[in-house]
């Protein structure tokens, strides 16, 4: 199983960037792609995710209006396309896969609250003030 994520980079606040999520070893359609991030200091957040059955979406308050997450099934790879980046946006940022059958557009609970069951290398995304 491999999960590679790519894209990252320095950027200025305001800027945008897309994180890419190679997937292989595992049936891409089956996982829900996580996408996590971690300053330094801080705790591990989750920030995105969407679902493999049905593409719903689920994302944390600080990164709506902001971040689109999506997947091309066919490739087998997930994105975190970012705009308005701000400085606290800094973190290394890395995707996991978790086995779930589910979507997320009526989910009632936190869905980072459930173990992923992959995880991958990680990339660094800095932005300047």
């Amino acid at each position: 199983v491999q999960l590679q994520a790519s894209g990252g980079g320095l950027v200025q606040a305001g800027g945008s960037l897309r994180l890419s999520c190679a997937a292989s070893g595992f049936t891409f359609d089956e996982y829900a792609i996580g996408w996590f991030r971690q300053a330094p200091g801080k705790e591990r957040e989750g920030v995105s995710c969407i679902s493999g059955s049905d593409d719903s979406t689920y994302y944390v308050d600080s990164v709506k209006g902001r971040f689109t997450i999506s997947r091309d099934h066919a490739k087998n790879t997930a994105y975190l396309q970012m705009h308005s980046l701000k400085p606290e946006d800094t973190a290394v940022y890395y995707c996991e896969a978790q086995y779930y059958s589910g979507g997320y557009d009526d989910i009632e609970s936190n869905p980072f609250d459930y173990e992923y069951d992959y995880w991958g290398q990680e990339t660094q995304v800095t932005v300047s003030s």
